[in-house]
C-alpha cells in the first residue's frame, strides 16, 4: 500500500469513527462536546465550537477541548455559555480551499475571519497562524477563562459549522503546536463539522416543531369556555417529558342555565397529532351535547353513541361535574376516568367515590350520576391519570398519595393546582397531565 493509500485509509477510518461518535443525542451541547473531543483526538489540537443561536446574534462558546498530550486521548470537552474571545483575523486567509488543495495562512486577531467563516458556505476554510505576541483565550472548563500566550507560528483552522448551502450555525476553530495541517486533516475537520451541523440542524428543527405543537396543545386546553362568575377556576397542562408532542388530555368548562357550570376533564388514548385531533372532536361534541342542559350521565351517553359511530375515533375517558352553587352541590358522571378529589378548607383531601362507566367510544353506555355537597371553602380537583399514575404502581396507591396531601388551609384553585403539581412531581410525569380546580365563589356579606 502506498503512502497516499494509507493516508486515504486513515481518513476513511476517522470519518467512520466520526459517524459513530458525533450526534449520539438531540442535545446541542452534547453534540458540540462530541465534535471537539473527536477533533482534538484526531487533529492533536485545541478545538473550540462557537454557536449562533440565531442569525445576526453574537456567537457563544458551546464547547472546547485542550490539546491532548502525545499519545493520550483528548481532554473531555467542556461547554460554557460565554461569548468567544478569540478568532482568526482577516489578513490573507484563504477562502474556498479544496480538501486536497493548499491552505493559506494569515495573522491571528479577534473577530473578522471567524465572523467571515460563519457567514460563508460550508466549503470555506479560514487558515491562520497565531503570533508570539498575541494571547489566545482557552476555555477548557466551565470555570473562568484563562489566557495564555502561544509560541510563534502556531497553525490554526476555522471552518463554518454548516451543511452545503445552508446558513452556518457557528464556527469550529482548531489550533495546535507543530506542523501545519495536511489536506487529509482539513478534509476530516470539514466533514466532521458538516456531520455535526447536520445533527444540530435536525435538533433545532425538532425543537421548533415541538414548540409549535406544545403551543397548540396549550391553546387547546388553556382556553376553556367561561364558567359562571360564581365559580373560581384554575387549570394547568404539562406535556409528558421534554420531547413529547401534543397529546389527548384536555379540560373544559361550559356555562349552563340557572348559574350552574359543567366542568370536564378528558383523556384520549395515545399521543401525537391524531390524539389531539380526536381530543378536539370530543370537545366539540361535548359542548354541543352540554348545550341541551342534560344531566352529566346523559351527556356522556349521548357523546358515547355519537363517537361510537365513527370507527376512526380513538376511545377516551372523561369525567363530568355539574356544579350548582345555589344548591351547594356537585353531580358527577365518569366514563372510565379516575375519581376527583375535594380539598377542604383545612387543606385535607378526600377522593370522591364514584361509579365508573366504560370509556367513550365503546357504544356500551351505562353511566350513573353521583351527587354530593360542595360546601363553601371546598376546592374540587379533576385531573387526568398522568398526575397520579406511576409505572408499576397500583392505582389505589397512586390515589392514596393524592389523598394524603395536606395543603395550606384556605387554598383556592390556583394554589391547589400549583401545590398538587409540585408535590406529586407532575413536571417529571411519564404521561400528559391536565388538571382543573374549582371553588364556589364566596359572596360578600351584605
Amino acid at each position: 500500500m502506498t503512502e497516499r493509500d494509507e493516508a486515504l485509509s486513515t481518513r476513511a477510518r476517522a470519518l467512520e469513527q466520526a459517524i459513530g461518535e458525533i450526534g449520539t443525542t438531540l442535545d446541542e451541547t452534547t453534540t458540540c462536546r462530541e465534535l471537539v473531543a473527536f477533533l482534538a483526538h484526531h487533529l492533536h489540537g485545541a478545538v473550540t465550537v462557537d454557536l449562533l443561536d440565531e442569525q445576526g446574534a453574537p456567537a457563544r462558546r458551546a464547547a472546547s477541548a485542550d490539546v491532548p498530550p502525545s499519545g493520550a486521548p483528548a481532554r473531555r470537552a467542556a461547554s460554557a455559555d460565554v461569548p468567544p474571545s478569540g478568532a482568526p483575523a482577516s489578513g490573507p486567509a484563504a477562502s474556498g480551499a479544496s480538501p486536497d488543495g493548499p491552505v493559506a495562512s494569515g495573522a491571528f486577531a479577534p473577530g473578522p475571519a471567524v465572523s467571515r467563516a460563519s457567514r460563508a458556505g460550508a466549503d470555506e476554510t479560514q487558515a491562520f497562524r497565531v503570533g508570539a505576541d498575541e494571547p489566545r483565550v482557552s476555555r477548557a472548563g466551565a470555570d473562568e477563562p484563562r489566557a495564555s500566550t502561544a509560541p510563534p507560528d502556531v497553525p490554526g483552522l476555522a471552518v463554518p459549522l454548516a451543511v452545503h448551502d445552508e446558513a452556518p450555525l457557528g464556527t469550529v476553530i482548531v489550533t495546535r503546536h507543530g506542523p501545519g495541517f495536511s489536506a487529509d486533516e482539513v478534509a476530516v475537520l470539514r466533514q466532521a463539522a458538516r456531520l455535526a451541523a447536520r445533527h444540530l440542524g435536525h435538533a433545532r428543527r425538532l425543537v421548533a416543531t415541538e414548540d409549535t405543537a406544545l403551543h397548540l396543545q396549550r391553546a387547546l386546553v388553556a382556553e376553556p369556555g367561561r364558567p359562571h362568575p360564581n365559580l373560581e377556576i384554575a387549570g394547568g397542562y404539562l406535556p409528558a417529558g421534554p420531547r413529547a408532542l401534543v397529546g389527548g388530555d384536555w379540560f373544559e368548562t361550559v356555562r349552563l342555565h340557572f348559574g350552574r357550570s359543567l366542568l370536564v376533564v378528558g383523556d384520549v388514548m395515545g399521543h401525537g397529532l391524531d390524539a389531539a385531533v380526536d381530543m378536539n372532536a370530543y370537545r366539540s361534541a361535548l359542548r354541543e351535547a352540554a348545550a341541551t342542559d342534560l344531566p352529566p350521565h346523559r351527556v356522556l351517553r349521548h357523546l358515547d353513541s355519537v363517537v361510537a359511530e365513527d370507527d376512526a375515533r380513538r376511545p377516551a375517558t372523561c369525567l363530568l361535574v355539574q356544579v350548582d352553587p345555589a344548591r351547594g352541590t356537585a353531580t358527577f358522571a365518569s366514563a372510565g376516568h379516575l375519581p376527583p378529589a375535594v380539598f377542604g378548607p383545612d387543606g385535607s383531601a378526600e377522593i370522591v367515590d364514584l361509579p365508573v362507566g366504560p370509556p367513550l367510544g365503546t357504544g356500551v353506555g351505562g353511566y350513573e350520576p353521583t351527587t354530593r355537597p360542595l360546601a363553601p371553602g371546598e376546592t374540587l380537583l379533576i385531573f387526568t391519570d398522568g398526575l397520579v399514575e406511576r409505572r408499576g404502581e397500583d392505582i389505589d396507591l397512586s390515589l392514596a398519595r393524592l389523598a394524603a396531601l395536606r395543603l395550606p388551609a384556605g387554598s383556592g384553585p390556583e394554589r391547589v393546582v400549583e401545590e398538587v403539581l409540585h408535590r406529586l412531581g407532575a413536571h417529571h410525569a411519564e404521561d400528559d397531565v391536565a388538571v382543573l380546580a374549582a371553588r364556589v365563589r364566596t359572596r360578600p356579606a351584605s
